[in-house]
């Protein structure tokens, strides 16, 4: 919903000045933070009750679209907007692009209408890239270790009745489980599944 919809640009530079207030449940109430969002000078307050893991959030986008260069984003605070570092600075570069700017009244540092906000926003972005690196880097090596273990990690492999037959030759051939499973990426486990049942089937054929 949205709140105070004066759509009346700042006389003297011409901007809208933003807030956007949000609470996670129906049975809370965000009356405190649209009161302060327009004792913040806001001209327009879009307000609703949605959880911020919610990808689609109506009135964050309804706000998104009317930026205009010079307007400003206001929020009580910063898990109002986002509910991660990484999704706070997605929507704050969007704010950006749109030549508006942010500010959080809980963080004042969290303001890119200065240029000491930008600039700790702007570290806050090299951080969160220097940790997904290190997580990619994390994941890649933990990949490699489990391959030489003979663990394969990944979305399942189908084992089709033509790569079953190919993985018994293997295994008749004198390659063991682990050589085998790693060649077809899958885990042992599996191999020794699929020789069972080639074992019960050999048996199932004599017997019947």
């Amino acid at each position: 919903m949205e709140m105070r919809d004066t759509d009346t640009p700042d006389l003297f530079t011409g901007r809208m000045t933003f807030g956007y207030a949000r609470v996670s449940t129906k049975a809370q109430d965000f009356g405190g933070q649209v009161e302060q969002l327009e004792a913040a000078g806001c001209n327009q307050v879009f307000a609703e009750k949605i959880t911020a893991r919610h990808q689609n959030r109506p009135e964050l986008q309804k706000m998104l679209a009317k930026l205009r260069a010079g307007d400003v984003v206001i929020v009580t605070r910063l898990d109002r907007l986002a509910r991660s570092t990484r999704d706070l600075l997605t929507l704050v570069e969007q704010i950006h692009e749109a030549g508006a700017g942010f500010k959080s009244l809980a963080e004042p540092w969290a303001d890119t209408t200065t240029p000491a906000g930008k600039m700790v926003l702007t570290v806050f972005a090299g951080i969160a890239e220097f940790e997904r690196a290190l997580i990619k880097e994390r994941t890649d090596i933990g990949r490699a270790e489990a391959r030489k273990r003979g663990v394969y990690m990944g979305p399942p492999v189908k084992m089709t009745d033509d790569k079953k037959a190919a993985l018994l030759e293997l295994l008749a051939s004198g390659k063991t489980p682990t050589e085998a499973a790693r060649i077809f990426g899958i885990h042992r486990s599996t191999v020794y599944r699929i020789t069972i049942q080639e074992e019960k089937r050999k048996l199932n054929d004599k017997t019947s």
